[in-house]
């Protein structure tokens, strides 16, 4: 009673799928770490990480994952005591504040909504406030995966400048990265930070940080400083100090080619493709959401991300159930709701090696758990996908 054999879909928000060249590429011999090959990967790497966060600033490469990326980020620009502002949309914004409450850094979160994106005026508001300027950084993810909202980055950068405030302006990538557009420089982000597992179509286990030279400035005053995560360490001469020891060469490997496959299809493509890919999931999810058992996590429209859409299932209807039936029978594996929506959601992944077949095959799969398990819902949301992308993407 199950129709999953074959290749597994993957559509949960991270690790995401990683494409078969990447995994070709980590199956090769090791490099000497003290050669030019190995120096010349590392150099292009950074330049090219240069490129995706678009900075004129400098990067760094952490052997970790987005946690640790986090604190990677944090240790390098602030000091026991400091205060910071955190920006509420979803559960990973917070989560990167707790981080730094337990490094000893004062927090105060800007109370948000799961359901909606930062709005820039209450961050004006607050910085207005702070008359003596004792807010050093403000923190916000541009896409909270638990949620499913996007933050307006721009807009924020904006608010930073237009009140003259001199936090620093902090952001997370980690689900934005390599799937919609993001401008450090242009946008006034002093730090910005992000892992491969998501938009990066690599293995889990590198993290990024991006800093402007305010960030810089900042790191000089910094007492929360620690060998591994330390900027001026890792500026040293010796190429070993780029990783604080052995570089992680598969994974270097993998990203390497990762990176190729970006620049090669090209950034407005990938942003289109991930825009046009989102609008067909939403499309279905708007038609089934008129059996009035699911439902948007994020009411405004506008303030969907282009990666993931969490859809809140109500009137008693178990998201568990669903997600078990689409992987046990079907062999699609959705996402879970986590924080305040764990138990209440599905989240449906749609970033990074990802296609038409991937997301339609998802979608198909969906409908059927809800025929399946009797769950309301509107008919037509797959059609309603299709019909989408037949006139989008034009013959």
């Amino acid at each position: 009673m199950t129709v999953r054999s074959g290749r597994e879909f993957l559509a949960i928000p991270g690790p995401t799928t990683v494409p078969d060249e990447v995994l070709q590429a980590m199956q090769r011999p090791a490099l000497d770490i003290y050669a030019g090959p190995m120096l010349q990967l590392t150099e292009t790497i950074l330049a090219d990480l240069g490129k995706l966060f678009r900075t004129d600033g400098r990067c760094y490469i952490y052997i970790a994952n987005g946690h640790g990326a986090w604190e990677g980020a944090l240790t390098n620009v602030l000091s026991r005591g400091d205060k910071i502002l955190v920006l509420e949309s979803g559960r990973f914004a917070l989560g990167w504040g707790e981080t730094a409450a337990q490094l000893g850094v004062e927090v105060e979160v800007l109370k948000g909504d799961w359901r909606r994106a930062v709005r820039p005026a209450e961050l004006e508001e607050r910085l207005r406030r702070d008359k003596a300027h004792a807010i050093r950084a403000v923190l916000v993810a541009q896409v909270d995966t638990a949620s499913g909202v996007v933050n307006d980055i721009e807009a924020l950068g904006r608010v930073m400048k237009s009140t003259g405030h001199p936090a620093l302006f902090m952001v997370d990538t980690v689900a934005s990265l390599g799937c919609m557009p993001f401008d450090m420089d242009g946008w006034g982000v002093d730090v910005a930070m992000s892992g491969s597992q998501k938009g990066l179509m690599t293995p889990p286990g590198l993290g990024f940080v991006a800093t402007n030279e305010r960030g810089r400035e900042a790191h000089r005053r910094a007492n929360l400083r620690t060998p591994y995560w330390d900027w001026t360490f890792r500026d040293g001469e010796e190429h070993y100090m780029k990783y604080a020891g052995t570089p992680p060469e598969h994974l270097l490997f993998a990203l390497r080619k990762a990176m190729d496959m970006i620049f090669a299809e090209g950034f407005e493509n990938i942003f289109l493709r991930h825009r046009l890919l989102a609008e067909a999931v939403r499309r279905a999810v708007g038609v089934w959401s008129e059996g009035q058992a699911l439902t948007f996590n994020i009411a405004e429209p506008g303030e969907r991300s282009d990666t993931v859409t969490t859809v809140l299932m109500q009137g008693g209807h178990d998201p568990g159930a669903l997600r078990k039936y689409c992987s046990r029978k079907c062999g699609v594996v959705l996402g879970t709701g986590i924080g305040e929506l764990s138990g209440k959601a599905i989240r449906i992944a749609h970033m990074g090696h990802v296609n038409a077949p991937m997301v339609l095959g998802t979608l198909g799969v969906v409908e059927v758990g809800l025929q399946a398990l009797a769950i309301p819902h509107g008919k037509g949301g797959m059609q309603a996908a299709i019909e989408f992308l037949g006139a989008s993407v034009q013959a």
